[in-house]
């Protein structure tokens, strides 16, 4: 008889998180600090306000309908485009476009203040965040420029290096680049970017650097830093994640980890398995980048090409939750937080289709016990804290 009340009791317990998981995370702000959806409006012509359910991760009234508060959006271009500068620009643009179209959805907000009355609104804040140093083209006044159009992070480095930040990448590499002193980590001028970031109150973002220029940046910064997307060394081993020290330190920094979805940093048999799928299709992807196509969008070509074999890739759900709980053991519930890199991935974890499935996340950690005060932190009041900590 007690097992079978126990049983009923924990039935109930369940029914009855099932019920709340969806209120708390309507009342939760939402944050999610990398989307690269801008990337898909440059190579595709995607446009952000129409519906294009099936064909990326995210457009605006799917963002809406997930829950999502706040997003940066990501200016990205890699280490190869002439006139970078000029190119995110031209991304910022593009935003900026959709927002004028639709006041009553979207608002580009420069700080907490803003934020807030944003989400007051129920609009969603749209900041900006540039993915890779190499886009101000080693110019503070660039630098600047950008922070005056709503960029409010700058990943010091994507997987190239820049003259004056090594990225992981590249450390990691035996044959890989050197900053302009022959060195791993800062140079001199890289230590002044990071001086212009604090001044200006843009955060400073370590996702993408080595370890050399991530441990160079923490004895350099006087703010709290982000990891806007990256995720758990210990858990699966690539270059991109963050160690266990590093993770420490972000902490006592007063920084936050944005935890990021691609399956190849969240699980480790993945990076294996997408490597053979990638080498059984390298004849294709090689035709379409030599006719032109940018290998990015060559890549994401064949997996949807291939759906059937690119989906059995994906990493199960549970190791996102698993990523996010690791941080939280190790130092806290106050430095973690969510930077999917939607429309930048190929390979989501299971059940994290699009950006309507974050609600999956709060539901998750609903039925591990956590409180809703600490999921709240985990959505988004970490990158909050971190975010006016900066200005």
């Amino acid at each position: 008889m007690k097992t079978k009340l126990l049983l009923i009791s924990l039935l109930a317990t369940l029914q009855l998180s099932a019920q709340n998981y969806q209120k708390i995370h309507n009342k939760a702000i939402l944050v999610d600090t990398h989307n690269d959806f801008l990337t898909q409006t440059m190579e595709k012509n995607f446009v952000f306000d129409s519906n294009l359910e099936g064909r990326t991760h995210s457009d605006l009234n799917r963002m809406k309908e997930g829950g999502l508060d706040v997003q940066f959006f990501s200016v990205w271009s890699d280490g190869e485009r002439v006139n970078p500068y000029a190119f995110a620009n031209r991304q910022i643009d593009s935003l900026d476009a959709v927002i004028k179209r639709n006041p009553d959805k979207i608002v580009k907000v420069a700080n907490s203040k803003e934020l807030l009355k944003a989400v007051k609104q129920k609009k969603i804040a749209a900041f900006i965040g540039v993915e890779g140093g190499h886009q101000f083209e080693n110019d503070l006044g660039k630098l600047e420029a950008l922070y005056n159009r709503g960029v409010r992070y700058i990943t010091l480095t994507w997987n190239n290096s820049t003259p004056w930040a090594t990225s992981a990448a590249d450390e990691t590499n035996p044959n890989g680049a050197k900053n302009s002193e022959g060195k791993k980590g800062l140079t001199a001028f890289g230590k002044q970017v990071v001086q212009k970031m604090n001044s200006l109150g843009m955060l400073v973002d370590v996702s993408h650097v080595g370890e050399q220029t991530f441990y160079d940046v923490i004895a350099t910064t006087t703010k709290p830093v982000i990891a806007s997307h990256s995720s758990v060394y210990a858990i699966c081993s690539h270059p991109r994640n963050l160690k266990y020290d590093q993770i420490k330190a972000i902490a006592k920094n007063g920084g936050v980890i944005q935890i990021n979805f691609n399956s190849g940093f969240i699980d480790p048999t993945v990076d294996k398995r997408e490597s053979a799928f990638l080498e059984k299709h390298q004849s294709e992807i090689d035709s379409l980048t030599q006719a032109g196509l940018n290998p990015f969008i060559a890549q994401e070509s064949i997996y949807v090409k291939y759906a059937d074999e690119s989906q059995q890739l994906r990493a199960p759900f549970e190791m996102v939750i698993q990523h996010i709980e690791y941080v939280i053991n190790l130092v806290g519930v106050d430095y973690v937080g969510i930077g999917s890199d939607f429309d930048g991935i190929f390979l989501p974890p299971k059940q994290l289709d699009d950006v309507t499935d974050y609600p999956l996340i709060t539901k998750a950690l609903v039925e591990k016990g956590y409180s809703e005060k600490d999921i709240d932190k985990i959505l988004g009041g970490n990158l909050l804290r971190v975010l006016k900590a900066n200005e």
